[in-house]
């Protein structure tokens, strides 16, 4: 095969929410529509998110740099 340069895969932001609503469809289906966010805490949601972008940070900066 001849050189064939990689270009980097980027994060649709639309396909994204779009795939999120998806699931959040479907779970509310599968559960008869008996939604379980109203018991959850707002804490924990904020605690949550708080570690999934950490973890995102965290994974972003041991990727190393692209030249």
């Amino acid at each position: 095969m001849a050189d064939e340069t990689k270009t980097p895969r980027r994060i649709d932001p639309l396909t994204l929410i779009a795939g999120l609503a998806t699931l959040a469809a479907a779970a509310f289906v599968l559960t008869d529509g008996r939604i379980w966010l109203p018991s959850l805490d707002p804490r924990w949601l904020l605690a949550g998110v708080a570690v999934l972008v950490g973890v995102l940070l965290l994974g972003g900066s041991l990727r190393g740099k692209r030249k």
